[in-house]
């Protein structure tokens, strides 16, 4: 149990390469554990539930000790105004007071104990979150990173008073037994005012939850809305569409707003009623008590104290009626934590094989993606051996980029294999097969640190040597030594101060960080100048003689002169592949309409199994 401080074990990926557990060596030399997403989960789960049986104790003792302030009104005015005895006026007081300290101190333990399991739950999951949200949201979505939100809405409600409401639950059948013990007849009006709450609580649940469904439903469109904006904040200023995407924005707004009004209105509804009943029956306990005492079957004092007693057994229905939207919110954030966990794709420990060689195989490749159905890819098959580079060109929306996206694992085909030294790309151990591929995005995008840290793929770890081997494999060591930092120069989010062609040639330098055996370049040179485009040349030369298997997806004949082999794309299928020589002459003379070339490697391959 941590009470005084937060859990010291360390988070996710931290743990040292002598401890025991499921390892795999990186080739940089910096250790990391696989992931395992369920068992991450339960775990911090299982610790959470424990300290929250621990915050469940204490908050029974608390509850039971301010039964010492209606006993103490009991007693004053059934014992001590009748005795006038001075002393036991002050025993009792004295009493109290320090039961009530003890009340006090219990309360103040649990709500650190809280503070403490939320963050601690937010420790151990929030880096698996991210990981999983990553992994998850791999085409291009960012819907996924809401867990994060999610996460934080989940800590909210272990710091509220909603959970502490509900812990306090428990403890009225103890109240009520002793507003029975005062009289049974009291404690039959408790018991029907709990049943009645009771109702309204399930009431408020059916008549908030579709309100409160789409109001989150809407809000999350909302924001993907104003991310998009962000993301195109450039475009949206210089083309004048800022109020397009403010009406959008405003619209999905709007219906969020109006579905929570209308479900806080119910809410607040059902809650006015429930006070209403509980006041009433208060009063009601302070009429009926008062007859009973007329008729001398209980005293003044045993008046006040059932009231009061009844009213803390009625607190914590109304409490959670109160707090039923918090509780909601909570509930679902944890099924969606739960949901993107337990599916991740890194759920799955695989074996960590021999590094590829490059040998590249790709057979009967289909992708059709929902929900238009449009096929995108066609029986896409060819093969390449570990120093081979092969060109894929088409015209736009051949599927040139989405068959780069499947050749390093970012897309998952609909039928088909991508095969990396006979393996299938979904077997591989994911760190393992991404240290051993290097991927240039059409859009580069760099992550906000220094030039190093982002040809390192944000490993802070990485040795010198290595980052200086990509920059040169890259040939951007002297753009980069012309940066008054150099390496250590900071990019913002936005890539600034890097210009288009830098961020490209950075990224490049990314790509060949750690020397991969698969190197697949999406549009290399789209906003390269002419010392760029030399320096790519280059360094495709530099590849080819360190034995990587290059694929760049081009529309620029410059780039052709430096491959083996070219492949053309048609409306999702080959329509021409084969040595450099042999398929030049097909793009110079822009002939349409090419069937598929019969030699083209893999053409005789058997059918490929569905993928799951």
């Amino acid at each position: 149990m941590q009470v005084d401080g937060i859990s010291q074990q360390p988070a996710h990926g931290e743990k040292l390469a002598g401890q025991k557990g499921n390892f795999a060596s990186r080739k940089n030399g910096g250790p990391y554990e696989d992931i395992d997403f369920r068992k991450l989960m339960q775990n911090g789960l299982a610790r959470a539930k424990i300290n929250l049986l621990y915050v469940g104790f204490f908050s029974f003792c608390a509850s039971l000790l301010i039964l010492s302030v209606p006993i103490y009104l009991f007693q004053i005015s059934d014992r001590v105004l009748t005795s006038r005895s001075v002393d036991t006026l002050v025993m009792l007081t004295a009493i109290v007071i320090g039961l009530v300290l003890a009340h006090v101190l219990l309360d103040m333990f649990r709500r650190f104990m809280l503070m403490r399991v939320a963050v601690d739950v937010e420790t151990r999951l929030g880096g698996p979150v991210l990981s999983a949200a990553a992994r998850a949201s791999h085409n291009g979505s960012s819907q996924e990173f809401q867990a994060l939100s999610d996460l934080q809405q989940l800590r909210s409600f272990l710091t509220g008073s909603v959970l502490l409401t509900m812990m306090d639950a428990p403890v009225a059948p103890i109240y009520l037994l002793v507003v029975y013990m005062v009289h049974p007849q009291l404690g039959m009006i408790v018991t029907t005012t709990i049943l009645l709450l009771l109702v309204l609580a399930r009431i408020n649940q059916r008549l908030t939850a579709v309100p409160f469904g789409k109001a989150n439903a809407f809000s999350s469109r909302a924001n993907l809305q104003a991310e998009a904006m962000a993301r195109n904040a450039q475009v949206m200023n210089a083309m004048g569409m800022i109020p397009e995407g403010v009406i959008i924005w405003g619209k999905e707004t709007a219906e969020s707003l109006k579905a929570q009004i209308l479900g806080q209105d119910r809410n607040v509804l059902i809650s006015a009623v429930s006070k209403f009943i509980r006041l009433s029956t208060q009063i009601t306990m302070l009429g009926w008590g008062a007859w009973l005492a007329l008729s001398n079957e209980i005293t003044g004092g045993m008046i006040i104290a059932a009231s009061i007693i009844g009213g803390r057994a009625l607190a914590p229905v109304e409490g959670i009626i109160d707090g039923w939207k918090s509780y909601v919110g909570a509930k679902n954030a944890y099924g969606r934590i739960q949901k993107l966990l337990h599916t991740s794709p890194l759920n799955v420990h695989r074996l960590r094989l021999p590094n590829p060689a490059g040998r590249l195989s790709v057979e009967r490749l289909l992708f059709v993606p929902p929900p238009n159905k449009r096929v995108i890819l066609n029986g896409i098959s060819f093969q390449l051996s570990p120093g081979d580079s092969l060109a894929v060109v088409g015209a736009s929306g051949s599927g040139k980029s989405t068959l780069g996206k499947m050749l390093v694992g970012s897309l998952i085909p609909t039928a088909g294999n991508v095969r990396l030294d006979m393996m299938d790309l979904r077997n591989w151990d994911s760190r393992q097969l991404g240290e051993n591929i290097g991927y240039l995005p059409q859009d580069v995008q760099l992550f906000p640190g220094t030039i190093k840290e982002n040809i390192a793929r944000m490993n802070r770890e990485a040795k010198d040597e290595d980052v200086f081997k990509a920059a040169q494999m890259a040939d951007i060591h002297e753009m980069v030594s012309q940066f008054s930092q150099g390496y250590e120069t900071q990019v913002a989010m936005d890539g600034a101060p890097l210009s288009g062609g830098q961020r490209q040639r950075i990224g490049l330098a990314r790509a060949f960080y750690n020397n991969p055996r698969l190197l697949v370049l999406d549009e290399p040179n789209s906003n390269l100048d002419t010392i760029g485009e030399h320096a790519l040349a280059e360094a495709l030369g530099r590849a080819k003689q360190d034995g990587m298997t290059v694929i760049a997806i081009t529309q620029r004949p410059a780039l052709l002169r430096c491959v083996d082999k070219i492949m053309m794309l048609k409306d999702g299928t080959v329509a021409a592949f084969g040595s450099r020589d042999e398929v030049m002459p097909l793009i110079i003379g822009k002939r349409p309409g090419i069937s598929q070339h019969q030699n083209a490697p893999g053409h005789n391959l058997p059918a490929a199994q569905p993928a799951e």
